[in-house]
This record gives structure tokens, sequence and C-alpha cells, in this order.
């Protein structure tokens, strides 16, 4: 076999004398268990790390620089002393001078402290109770900074032993490539750990720092690594693993707030997934609950008194959530919910947001804008913010034309102020879910259209809209990629002395009875605007608070302006359907 004879690390090389091997021995081997056992072998991940170990080593030694001389200073020593009898010539004047001078000097003694230095690494030595009896055991020493080392425990409840049961991806232990999932622990820095809580370990390794020695009997297979999958998640709800009772190792848990861009790397524990936050620097990955173990969470808690509840519980109050129309609830003459969806209520009690897919998107030219929805308790500023982008650039901006069943005034004009429509014509419309929101003033229908969106959308234009919050989930759909924008009054002392000369406008065709407002309203105006935020802020994608109306319209026109030309996350299915 001439490949044998090849000189490791020369030509043809270690790779391809071990490429080479599995053929050049198939005519001694008889067995096909031998040539199985072989090819394994041959193919092992920790002989093709210690072959990589090997090359970089050899590299290394090819390669470093040598000092010519490990004491210059005492090279510079020795020529002074033979040039002192020359100083008649003018050069050795000046190099006796230049040598002299303290910051050469410095210099060359920094020289001799680098070269005299051994920067080759050292091996840590083996311990001197090494267990002879064990057959595979892994002497692994880490070196572990401020950051945890990205590596969770657990105790087997069949042995008692002590396994790693995660590797967190891009964690201390993860980069080292020593530790596997499956891995029994038998110390740390020397200490047993067979009779000590997982708690307890834990301890010592959070009070531990510089390099930790890990004593462990490797499991049964290593498991090759695993590309990270490219999935997205936003969150849709805050997380602090640090009140978090029921997580494995609150260390090694990941904190976000709603809203944020979860990179997904593992989903292999159907509890607990792996995650990154989206544009954070920290490598390191940590836990999160997983989608169905947050849901199965949020399913058993108590239920929070809802939006819908109290819009209920309001209807004695002179304030409304309907701005579109301004519906009153003063009218006693009907029985009905004043403002209807075109489901139930209830889907909002039953919907538990956790994560919501999202991948990054782009508008097209020549592509249908996003609609843009409005949300907001009444009087916080919706219709004044809408009057100002329509003007601002009415060929750009639009509204959509509410239907009604009202008979048309004589200054009227169908399809200007409303659509006008028989009530029969209404009813068989709400019958199709022809409308993303109606009511019911007066004994007269009112509603918003699906079709007059499309109609907006269709002209190249940017529709605006202001609806309940409640129906903005039957919006979220490829075909209107809304963007919701949630309008938030400042705080009560702020509210009062903004709004003290507005007016209160309780119906669209109902302006000239305009009033002042009351401290009722304002109260309710907060109050109505928490409960939209506690209930559906994890739909609302921008926040603003109308606390100065022309610094609220321009922080609205550059979210609107972003979204039409910057790259912004959406929901995956809005993208693949």
């Amino acid at each position: 076999m001439p490949a044998l004879s090849t000189t490791m690390g020369h030509e043809p090389g270690l790779y391809e004398l071990l490429a080479a091997l599995p053929s050049q021995l198939q005519p001694h081997v008889s067995r096909p268990e031998d040539t199985s056992f072989l090819q394994s072998m041959f193919r092992e991940r920790s002989l093709h790390s210690l072959i990589k170990i090997h090359t970089r080593l050899q590299l290394y030694e090819e390669i470093r620089p040598l000092p010519a001389v490990k004491s210059v200073s005492s090279l510079v020593s020795q020529l002074s002393e033979e040039l002192e009898g020359k100083t008649s010539s003018g050069d050795v004047k000046e190099l006796l001078a230049l040598l002299s001078r303290p910051h050469v000097k410095s210099l060359l003694s920094v020289h001799d402290t680098v070269a005299q230095k051994n920067y080759d690494p050292e091996l840590p030595p083996l311990p001197d109770d090494l267990d002879e009896d064990e057959d595979s055991v892994k002497i692994i020493r880490l070196v572990k900074n401020k950051e945890p080392l990205g590596a969770t425990i657990r105790r087997d409840d069949n042995t008692g032993a002590i396994l790693i049961a995660r590797i967190m991806r891009g964690g201390a232990a993860d980069r080292s490539g020593l530790i596997h999932v499956g891995d029994e622990l038998k110390e740390v820095n020397g200490i047993p750990v067979e009779d000590k809580k997982p708690e307890e370990i834990i301890r010592i390794l959070a009070q531990s720092q510089g390099a930790i020695t890990f004593k462990v009997v490797p499991g049964a297979k290593e498991e090759a690594p695993v590309k990270e999958p490219k999935v997205f998640m936003k969150a849709l709800f805050d997380y602090n693993p640090l009140e978090d009772k029921a997580i494995p190792c609150k260390e090694a848990g990941l904190a976000f707030k709603r809203g944020a861009i979860l990179h997904i790397v593992s989903q292999d524990d159907p509890t607990w997934w792996q995650a990154k936050q989206q544009g954070e620097a920290n490598p390191r990955a940590g836990l999160i609950p997983s989608k169905q173990f947050q849901e199965r969470r949020f399913a058993v808690r108590q239920p929070v008194t809802t939006l819908s509840s109290s819009v209920r519980s309001s209807t004695r109050r002179t304030s409304s959530f309907r701005r579109s129309f301004r519906l009153s609830r003063r009218d006693k003459k009907t029985n009905k919910s004043m403002y209807e969806c075109k489901k139930s209520e209830l889907y909002d009690t039953a919907d538990v947001p956790t994560y919501e897919e999202v991948t990054l998107y782009r508008r097209q030219t020549g592509a249908k804008h996003r609609l843009v929805v409005l949300i907001g308790p009444t009087g916080v500023g919706m219709n004044a913010l809408k009057r100002k982008l329509l003007i601002s650039d009415p060929q750009h901006f639009s509204i959509t034309i509410p239907h009604t069943s009202r008979p048309k005034k004589n200054q009227e004009t169908d399809g200007v102020e409303y659509h006008f429509i028989a009530k029969h014509l209404f009813e068989t419309d709400i019958h199709n879910n022809k409308f993303i929101e109606y009511g019911e003033y007066k004994g007269n229908y009112y509603g918003t259209s699906l079709d007059s969106i499309r109609s907006v959308l269709s002209k190249n234009k940017v529709c605006l809209i202001d609806i309940q919050p409640h129906s903005i989930k039957h919006l979220r759909t490829a075909e209107f990629k809304p963007f919701v924008v949630f309008i938030k009054p400042p705080p009560l002392d702020r509210l009062r002395e903004t709004r003290q000369n507005a007016k209160f406008i309780s119906s669209k065709d109902d302006k000239a009875n305009g009033r002042t407002f009351t401290e009722e309203d304002f109260q309710e105006m907060v109050r109505t605007a928490q409960l939209m935020e506690t209930q559906y802020g994890h739909l609302f994608e921008k926040v603003i608070v109308n606390d100065d109306l022309s610094a609220a319209f321009s922080e609205l026109r550059l979210a609107l302006k972003r979204i039409e030309t910057e790259e912004h996350w959406v929901p995956i299915s809005w993208t693949h359907s």
C-alpha cells in the first residue's frame, strides 16, 4: 500500500489519504461487516476534526514568524561598546545617539519580551484521579466569559445521571463543538455532580469565571450539525424568563417585548424553542416557550375584562367606539348592538396571541398599496389626521365612501357623501358578508363595504379607514395587507389641555350639534385606549400618541412613506397565497 508511506501532512494530504484507504484495504478485508466498520470509522466526525486540528497545527509551524535573535538589547550593548572608540565618524556618533534614546531602548525591550515568550497552545493536564474503568471519558475545558455557557441539564429519571438536555445554538458550548446533547456530566471543576441537583450545578456554573473543566461521558451518538432554519416569528406578547416558573433554566431564557422579530433556530423541543432576536449582535440563542405551550398556558388563565364587555357596559355613556359614522348608542328604540361585525365578538376572546410567522416584504412598483387602518378611541383625533393626509396629497390618499339605507338629501350626490341603497338591499349585503362593519342609527343602516375599499386600492391610491378594533382581523388578508396604526391619547392632564376647545361630534349627520369635551369624555378616552391596547395591541404595527396634531401627522406620514418604499415584516401568509 504505497499511500501509507506518504509523509503525514504532505501531498497527497491526509484527506486524500483517508479517502484512498478503504479501497486500498478492500483486498485485505473478507467480511462485509469489516468493510462497513472501516467505512464508518473513516467517516467519523471526530476523526475528521482531529485531522483539521493536525492541519492547523502544521500550518502554524510552517508560517509562524520566528525572531532572528531573542535578545536585541544585549546585541545593541555589544555594538555600542565596540563603537565607543570610533566616535570620530559622524555616522557612528549619530548611530550611538539614536541607540541611546529612551524610546528606542523601550522598543528593543518590547521586542525581547515578545521574542522570548512562548505562544504555543498548552493543553490542560489530565486529572490524576481519572477513572481508567470508564471507556470513553472526555475532559473538556471551556473559557467562560460573562456570557452563559449555553447548555441546559436534566436528571435521568431512571439512572439518576446528570445529562446535557440541550445545547443553545451560537452559545459557548455550541461554538466549541465538544459538548453534545445526551452527554453525561460527571464533574465540574473537579467537583462530582452525581449527588447534586441540577439547580446546584447551574449555581456552580453561574459562579465560575474563566476556564471551566468538565468531565463527561459522551452520549451514544453525536448528532450531525443542523443548519439553522430560516423561520421568523413576530412576538405577540411580552416575555420575561426570570418570571417564568416553568422554564428549565432562567439564565438560558430569552426576554422579548411584543412586536419583536424572533429568529427561531430550533423547534426540536415541542415545549421550549431556541430563538435569537433579529438584529441583535448576541450569537447565542435563548429559550422561549413554544407556540403550542404558550397557547395552552394562556388558555388556562382567567379571562381578563375584554373590550367587547367594556363596550356593552359603556352604552349608557355619551362616548362611543364608532368613529366613521359616529353611531349614537342613545337610541333606545332598537335592541340590536349599534355596531356589528360579520363575525361574533366571541372570536376575539377565543383568540390566543402568541407568535405569528413573518417574512420580509417590499411593495413592488405598480402593486396595490397596503390598506391603512386607524384605530383609537372617540375624540383622539383620527378624523383630523385623515383630513391632513388627504389635503397633503389628494392624488395619493383617499377614503372609502360609506353605504347607507337612509333617503338622500337634496344637496347630496349618490357616490359622493354616501352610496344610497334600499334597506332590503343593505340587509342582503349584510347577509352576504359584504360589509366589514355596519350599524343602525335612527332606523337606517350605515356601513363600510369591502368593495368600497377595493375601489380605492384599484385606483393605485392609499385607502384610509378607521374601524372598531375587533374588525381588524377580518381585513388581515393577502389582498389588503393592512397597516394598523393605533392613535393613542396623551395622559389625562395633557388631554385636558389640548382638547379644552375641541368639539365632540357624535354623528357624521349631526355635525351642527357638536359639544365641548367633558371630564367623563377624557377619562373614557384614556380607559378605552388602555383596553384597546391590552386586547388588540398585538395587531398594531405603529403606535402614535396624539399629543400634538402636527407632530402626530409628521410621524404618521413618515411611517406610511416607509411601508411604501422600505422592506418590512409581514405575515408570511400574505406573500404565499
